[in-house]
């Protein structure tokens, strides 16, 4: 029988079928954080339990992070006693850490792909949603609750039930001025935050596969917000490309092996999925969502929609209400308090780099403020190195230390009541970067372009 690319690594790590139609299945990388862990380690203390398999595990400080003065004590308590437990039960249970100071320090999600940890054909889980991330580079990666992390520590198993499979198809070339970012966004806009509830997704066609490896963790990394349990895309020879000669990554004759296996990492021919969906990239827009949910997207040159279904109208106008705008309007000429630029969804290099190209030579507005936070220590460096840091200041734009940071409200970098932020990050949840906040989230291009004209604009007229 045909079968999936999710269903050939599903069923490669299924140690054992269990009662009720649930599969026990091995976990090969644990990505694991200051939030969710300590609650892990205090099971496995409870119960007496040793740590199954510590060299599994990786951990990093990133959540409630500061983005300036890292070398000084973190002045948040909250935030100071969880990065100091995570540091305590790391060298306790001997997991290795990437605390703040080290070299390799960052976003859980930035710095797997980056050290070659995130590997085709591999199972990865972390106390965190936007795991999917690593799903780009056809693995099978999905966030765990608290609860399950506990388990894979002790076991690196989990029992879980098998979800359905939906692939979205995107074929086509993409306009100038539409990137990843948009193109996740239109996706989203069209299914609605609960169109892939259920679903382990597999994004193909062939705008998938000219993106980048970034561009493609960008659009794994959203999947969540449709409601998926996941997202992946086979691996190919950009994938390979990127994962060749990083840290972790086999190295020699094991390459060779490796990669003679990741070749086999597709779908069948004749696979039938569950549901299926099918785009033109060359209708995805420039994007920006208007309301608190990731599914609220319109073009940037668009209008909020006038009509929606009678059983959400109450919803939608609570959204508007919070965030200050009405049916059928456009957000051309609204003006922006601040522009973030970060996150595990747009904080590589390449965006760093897209930034930078755009805001070169040119001042951002006076009344917005602009913080560009990289994802990681080694991107932070990349960006010195390629002398981005001097193009942003000029522009004035301030370039950070990595972390989550204004993502979510967890650490010293929070936007104010009922200021306006585009930020490039995944979730425009009411509170979510700072109580009463108002986030429209878009591309890092869309974001700089924000910036430097102060208000949202059609970027497609300043496109060089």
């Amino acid at each position: 029988m045909p079968k999936s690319l999710f269903d050939k690594i599903w069923e490669a790590h299924v140690v054992k079928a269990a009662p009720g139609g649930l599969d026990i299945v091995y976990i090969d990388r644990h990505l694991i954080h200051e939030v969710t862990s300590p609650q892990a380690f205090d099971e496995l203390e409870a119960r007496d339990l040793p740590l199954f398999r510590p060299a599994r595990i990786l951990a990093t400080a990133d959540h409630n992070v500061p983005t300036r003065n890292q070398h000084l004590p973190i002045a948040e308590q909250l935030s100071r006693s969880q990065v100091d437990k995570l540091t305590a039960n790391c060298t306790k249970y001997g997991v290795e850490l990437y605390g703040l100071g080290h070299a390799r320090q960052g976003i859980v999600h930035v710095i797997g792909p980056e050290l070659g940890l995130t590997l085709p054909g591999t199972t990865i889980v972390c106390g965190d949603s936007h795991t999917s991330t690593h799903g780009a580079f056809g693995a099978v990666a999905f966030g765990i609750g608290t609860s399950q992390v506990a388990q894979v520590m002790a076991t690196q198993c989990l029992l879980l039930s098998r979800p359905r499979r939906m692939r979205i198809t995107v074929d086509g070339e993409l306009q100038p001025g539409v990137t990843a970012k948009d193109l996740i966004l239109y996706v989203i806009a069209q299914l609605g935050t609960g169109g892939a509830t259920g679903y382990f997704v597999e994004y193909a066609g062939s705008a998938v596969r000219g993106l980048s490896m970034e561009g493609r963790m960008t659009v794994c990394n959203m999947s969540i917000e449709m409601g998926a349990r996941g997202g992946l895309i086979a691996p190919d020879e950009t994938t390979f490309a990127y994962v060749e000669g990083r840290p972790y990554a086999p190295k020699e004759a094991a390459w060779d092996q490796a990669v003679a296996y990741w070749q086999t990492l597709y779908s069948d021919e004749d696979t039938v999925f569950d549901a299926e969906h099918r785009f033109d990239a060359a209708a995805i827009p420039p994007m920006i969502t208007y309301g608190t949910n990731p599914g609220m997207g319109i073009a940037l040159n668009g209008h909020i929609p006038s009509e929606v279904p009678a059983g959400e109208a109450d919803s939608f106008d609570k959204s508007l209400q919070y965030m200050g705008f009405q049916r059928g309007e456009s957000l051309l000429g609204k003006e922006i308090n601040y522009v973030f630029i970060g996150s595990c969804t747009n904080s590589r290099i390449e965006d760093l780099r897209a930034v930078a190209a755009y805001v070169r030579g040119k001042q951002k507005a006076g009344h917005v403020e602009a913080i560009i936070v990289p994802g990681s220590k080694q991107v932070e460096q990349q960006a010195i190195a390629e002398g981005l840091d001097r193009i942003l200041a000029e522009a004035g734009f301030e370039l950070r230390e990595p972390g989550c940071s204004a993502c979510l409200a967890m650490n010293e970098d929070k936007i104010p009541a009922g200021a306006y932020c585009v930020a490039t990050s995944n979730r425009n949840f009411e509170g979510r970067q700072g109580p009463g906040s108002r986030t429209l989230l878009a591309s890092p291009l869309v974001a700089a372009i924000t910036a430097v004209q102060g208000r949202i604009v059609d970027i497609t007229q300043y496109l060089n």
